[in-house]
């Protein structure tokens, strides 16, 4: 005799018309730290049935932490997370999602090479004798899931090819096949086209009626709008406050994701801008940014801002020369760059100071005289060797410019903290004397008395005549710094704004894509 089969789970998802009295799944006063770095200080959220609940914030805010909390990546600190009124306690994502809680991120992770229907049950095959798979079952029951979301979509058509429309859909149908109850969405509409969208909202209205919580994560604010019944706001890892969508307008949202003051945190020099130095002229990258023109002029702070994946970093790199581009100029001085040729970009003054120095900006395994040093190589090498003392030496007197706290000189980068890291990777830069200065997130992770340190050099070196091309996600430190903001949006060029005509608000609405009128 064969071995007996395995009995399928329950394929659909319970169907429920009226909404729970209580929150499906709560959490409350949730804390999250990375070493020194707290990345929620207060993340508070109840989602209920039938609702689709708006998350929103800037870039920091502790959003994405939060999600991988529900998600079961991240264990809280402290706070608990509360599930149909009992704590519930999630050591990895498995864990979460028996708890009836699914995650859609924005890049689905299909296996390619199978069918959507295979994709659909992958772990949990329908079983016939002698335990071998229910194809027929498997396509039916899929073809049931997407007759029930409304949608088309061929369960024998392989995965490879799909979409990222189609691909979001099998996640979700994947979502309701293991009876998931909470759906996570996490900036679902990033790389859809309008019609796209337009059929997601179809979607997540029918997963409402059928008394599916929905948490709708999103930096545009007219989706959330649209799509949510109720909004909750963070800001600094805490949060700021949770209401009905019909109590709130798009500018009582902004300034609870925005309100902060600026003080002495910015010590901005007053400077008259100088000849052009940067002309970036119909900068394009196929599918990552299209079209960006702007300059900056010596002596000036330029500040390229914008959410995440507006490519702000992409143009950066493009200009320095580690990406290539497709279309479009830059020039130095008036002289053109080649594309793809960081060695043509530092020989014409550009210095790029790295989102990820540790990754990126210094070698950590490296003492911190030979970080410092790196870049200027040229100038102190004799005959293709390095004297070490001409090494210390000079690495020495930047550390003191810089005000640079260290042990030895010796010592590896990686017993810097985060502060002095940043200012070894300025240093190394600043030793070239640039003509040119490229910050991104230039005070990243780092305490305030050494933000009011950086932004002072940054200052300086603008009255010294250095052109700055700042990148930042902190909207206090682009108003605070900055002597004119081009604002991108999806890749493109949104706004551009005067120091004088900036607010947070009128970025935060070109950098969400709100239309708004020109006098």
């Amino acid at each position: 005799m064969g071995a007996p089969h395995r009995a399928a789970p329950p394929l659909m998802p319970t169907i429920v018309t009226t909404t729970q009295p209580g929150p499906v799944l709560s959490l409350e006063h949730a804390q999250k730290s990375f070493g020194a770095v707290h990345a929620l200080e207060d993340g508070d959220i109840q989602l209920f049935a039938g609702e689709v609940h708006g998350l929103v914030g800037e870039n920091g805010a502790g959003k994405s932490t939060l999600v991988k909390i529900l998600a079961g990546v991240h264990r809280p600190d402290a706070g608990r997370l509360v599930l149909d009124g009992d704590e519930a306690i999630f050591d990895n994502a498995k864990q979460s999602q028996a708890a009836g809680i699914a995650i859609i991120f924005q890049e689905p992770t299909l296996f390619p090479d199978l069918t959507v229907a295979e994709n659909l049950f992958v772990g949990m095959q329908p079983l016939k004798r002698f335990r071998r798979i229910d194809h027929r079952r498997m396509r039916r029951e899929a073809a049931a899931v997407f007759e029930q979301l409304g949608v088309k979509l061929d369960p024998d058509r392989l995965a490879r090819g799909l979409s990222i429309a189609d691909q979001q859909l099998v996640e979700i149908a994947k979502a309701l096949t293991t009876n998931a109850r909470v759906i996570v969405m996490d900036e679902p509409t990033a790389a859809l086209t309008s019609t796209e969208v337009d059929r997601l909202f179809g979607i997540v209205e029918t997963l409402r009626a059928h008394g599916n919580a929905v948490l709708f994560v999103s930096h545009r604010l007219e989706e959330i709008f649209a799509i949510c019944q109720r909004v909750t706001v963070m800001r600094d890892g805490s949060h700021v406050l949770t209401k009905p969508v019909e109590e709130l307008t798009t500018q009582s949202v902004i300034l609870a994701m925005v309100g902060r003051d600026m003080d002495a945190l910015f010590p901005k020099v007053p400077n008259e801008p100088g000849p052009v130095v940067l002309k970036v002229d119909r900068l394009t990258r196929e599918g990552v940014f299209t079209d960006v023109s702007f300059d900056v002029r010596a002596g000036e702070i330029v500040a390229l801002a914008g959410l995440v994946g507006a490519g702000r970093t992409e143009v950066a790199r493009a200009i320095f020369g580690i990406d290539r581009w497709d279309a479009g100029s830059v020039e130095m001085a008036g002289r053109s760059l080649p594309a793809g040729s960081p060695a043509a970009a530092m020989a014409a003054g550009i210095g790029l100071v790295p989102e990820d120095r540790r990754q990126q900006g210094l070698v950590m395994d490296f003492s911190i005289e030979r970080n410092i040093a790196l870049a200027s190589l040229d100038s102190i090498s004799r005959g293709g060797l390095i004297p070490r003392g001409a090494e210390r030496s000079f690495a020495r007197d930047w550390a003191m410019r810089l005000q640079l706290k260290y042990g030895k000189l010796t010592n590896p980068a990686w017993t810097l903290s985060g502060g002095n890291q940043q200012k070894a990777v300025l240093a190394k830069w600043l030793a070239r004397d640039p003509t040119l200065l490229i910050v991104d997130e230039p005070t990243r992770g780092i305490d305030v008395g050494t933000k009011a340190e950086v932004h002072r050099l940054l200052s300086e070196l603008a009255a010294r005549g250095v052109a700055v091309l700042m990148i930042s996600s902190e909207l206090p430190e682009v108003l605070g710094m900055a002597d004119r903001i081009v604002v991108l949006f999806e890749g493109s060029v949104a706004r551009e704004f005067t120091r004088a005509e900036a607010d947070e608000h009128a970025i935060m609405r070109a950098a969400t894509g709100m239309v708004e009128e020109v006098a």
